[in-house]
């Protein structure tokens, strides 16, 4: 795959586009206004991968809480501002790194701009938005209704705006929750602009349909070397979307780094509880983030010990046991209930070395 190389943008201590690496961002469900629920949210994103993190920015307490939280967290904060421009010209003045806006909804054309001269003023990139669900009525009766078409139109129209502003340090996004418009709609503006793209499919839905068409989507988008930073966007637990947007990263290439766990999916030949041992091992590796491994767990004589010597740690189940298999060797034959604690001793026995 090659990358679509676009302008580079400072984010706090962080840096996208100009094919720097695909960041990962998320986004809290706390209450911004409250700082210590939402640092404790923030840290155990950072833990997990999160390279760039989004708050809501609704009320002007909100605003005046980012001062406090930035100066606890380790990671650039996004603040997210819908409606009154003096949300945004607050929240770049309490610390925000970046500040997500749609000036379509900020108001007249003087508020967007004293929004852009205080971003000027502050050297505060502005996050331009624009989702299928506030397109505006003259597109949808342009285009005939919500299109990629339509949607590109309006950022670039916004971008546009804050352009002849005297003001270029933008990125851009653009979402829909219909994957195909989404897709459709990046394959458009990353032909018009040169702008670094955030991507994602927005109110993707609970973690199993989520995941399913952010996993679609932006695997279609990525690979054709689309996206400087992404969001998987589920209805849950923040840190589901890290462990998510990691996993499509690598799986494409795009990330290096981190534990990719094999399993087989099981059938009438397993002889030990599989699915129980997979999920075990899965939360395990989280711990061991900074190794490059792929670790096998298979169920089975058939294709299990074959499987587990293509990876570089492996168990292949018997009978109420199992072989544990390190580079095409087998170490030993356990007991199933002592194959977990034997894989995470290799694994740190790898991290030692």
């Amino acid at each position: 795959m090659e990358r679509r190389i676009t302008k580079k943008v400072q984010i706090g201590d962080r840096v996208i586009g100009g094919g720097h690496p695909v960041l990962i961002q998320s986004m809290c469900n706390t209450k911004t206004e409250d700082a210590k629920a939402t640092i404790g949210q923030i840290r155990k994103l950072e833990q997990a991968g999160c390279d760039i993190i989004r708050v809501a920015v609704p009320t002007m307490e909100a605003a005046e809480s980012l001062s406090a939280i930035r100066k606890q967290i380790h990671i650039p904060l996004v603040a997210d501002i819908h409606f009154d421009y003096r949300l945004a010209i607050a929240a770049i003045q309490n610390g925000a790194d970046k500040i997500r806006i749609n000036p379509g909804n900020i108001g007249s054309v003087d508020r967007v701009r004293a929004v852009v001269e205080k971003a000027k003023e502050y050297k505060v990139p502005i996050r331009v938005g624009v989702n299928s669900g506030s397109l505006e009525k003259s597109l949808i009766q342009k285009y005939g209704g919500v299109t990629a078409e339509g949607i590109v139109e309006s950022a670039l129209d916004k971008v546009a705006m804050i352009e002849q502003m005297d003001y270029d340090n933008l990125v851009i996004s653009i979402k829909s929750s219909d994957v195909l418009m989404c897709v459709r709609a990046h394959e458009l503006i990353s032909r018009k602009t040169r702008y670094p793209l955030h991507v994602g499919i927005t109110e993707a839905g609970t973690v199993t349909s989520g995941n399913i068409k952010s996993s679609v989507g932006l695997g279609i988008i990525l690979y054709q070397g689309i996206g400087d930073t992404i969001r998987v966007s589920l209805t849950g637990d923040p840190l589901e979307e890290i462990k998510s947007a990691k996993l499509i990263l690598r799986t494409l290439g795009l990330r290096k780094g981190g534990i990719e766990v094999v399993s087989c999916p099981t059938c009438g030949r397993t002889q030990i509880d599989l699915i129980r041992l997979a999920g075990q091992v899965e939360n395990l590796v989280t711990e061991f983030d900074d190794l490059d491994l792929k670790v096998a767990v298979m169920g089975c004589v058939v294709n299990g010990p074959g499987e587990a010597r293509e990876a570089d740690l492996g168990i292949a189940g018997g009978i109420g046991e199992g072989l544990l298999i390190r580079k095409g060797e087998v170490i030993r034959k356990l007991p199933e209930g002592e194959l977990l604690e034997a894989l995470r001793q290799e694994l740190l026995a790898v991290r030692g070395a």
